[in-house]
């Protein structure tokens, strides 16, 4: 059978997924199914590889477990199970090989469930430090399924906020009949597709300005070295001591274009005036990075779903700035 050119009945079938991952430019996003049917007896390499994963939150200084993302009852492959959800730089990719090693993992199957972009970048690294093989999977079909298993299974995944005006109160949205819709894949870059069918899609446009340019430019503007810091930066930050306003332009609104006082006009404008360049802190300039990161997707976005007549749009992170960011 060919997939996107690749023709992946050659490959061996891949074993019970256990594990997958999505190997992307900047995070490297793992996948961990824990079975709780009382299934076969588990191998002991497997129960080392679940006690390790389960106790922690953090691995090393950059490994993440993301618990409040953990899925409940859900089914893979016939088994019923927990999906456990861990993304790490791909700079350290080897230290997860290492890792990976260490544990044994090899010994569990001969291969693991892999996308994006590192699979392939990757996949030598893999056979050769852990003789680990990567069944590989096209990332934008793994995405569009990804999306309906995902909703099939927690229907609070998708969201929207009424209110955005005033104060913003999370909804529950409504799946069953989506179509069509764009998603707005935000990764180290950003790409824009239109999907008609669970099986019919195209990519429509993109912006090189995504997640890797957030982290890229805050690493740069604020001494940073995570996402995390970025993002902790950000939420206590003010982006309007950096930004230009519509109202330090026009003194106030701008009404003959119903453009608010508080609209950014341009971003990181007032850094032209060393005054205001000396009175910015570090939180206000991550700030700023991320409204500037987001506005443009937005725009982007939205500009789309007026030419292509969609109703819907669905941003996908695929780097995860905490919801109180998002929001303010």
């Amino acid at each position: 059978m060919a997939v996107n050119g690749d023709d992946v009945g050659l490959q061996p079938a891949p074993p019970m997924p256990w594990f997958g991952m999505d190997i992307g430019g900047t995070l490297v996003k793992l996948v961990y199914f824990e079975p709780s049917d009382g299934g076969a007896e588990q191998a002991e390499t497997l129960e080392r590889i679940q006690h390790y994963l389960k106790k922690h939150a953090a691995y090393g200084k950059t490994g993440k477990r993301d618990v409040h993302l953990q899925m409940d009852n859900v089914h893979v492959g016939g088994r019923q199970g927990t999906l456990h959800f861990i993304r790490f730089p791909t700079s350290e990719m080897s230290s997860f090989l290492e890792l990976a090693k260490a544990k044994g993992m090899a010994s569990l199957s001969s291969t693991i469930c892999a996308t994006g972009g590192g699979a392939h970048k990757f996949e030598a690294d893999f056979h050769a430090q852990v003789g680990l093989g990567l069944h590989k999977f096209d990332e934008m079909d793994s995405l569009i399924r990804g999306i309906h298993y995902i909703e099939s299974y927690n229907r609070k995944e998708c969201y929207y906020y009424s209110s955005p005006m005033d104060r913003c109160v999370k909804m529950p949205y409504d799946f069953s009949d989506p179509y069509p819709y764009l998603v707005v894949n935000i990764g180290s870059g950003v790409s824009i597709l239109s999907v008609r069918s669970p099986t019919l899609y195209k990519r429509v446009t993109g912006t090189s300005l995504g997640g890797g340019t957030f982290l890229g430019l805050c690493c740069l503007l604020t001494g940073c070295e995570t996402f995390e810091e970025a993002i902790a930066l950000a939420e206590r930050g003010d982006s309007t001591r950096v930004d230009k306003l519509v109202r330090d332009i026009y003194g106030g609104d701008y009404p003959k274009f119903d453009l608010r006082a508080d609209t950014v006009a341009s971003s990181f404008g007032n850094m032209n005036c060393k005054e205001k360049r000396e009175s910015t802190t570090r939180e206000d300039l991550a700030k700023a990075t991320l409204v500037t990161i987001t506005n443009n997707i937005g725009s982007i976005a939205r500009l789309r779903s007026g030419s292509r007549q969609h109703e819907r749009t669905l941003p996908r992170l695929r780097w995860s700035p905490s919801p109180t960011t998002l929001g303010q």
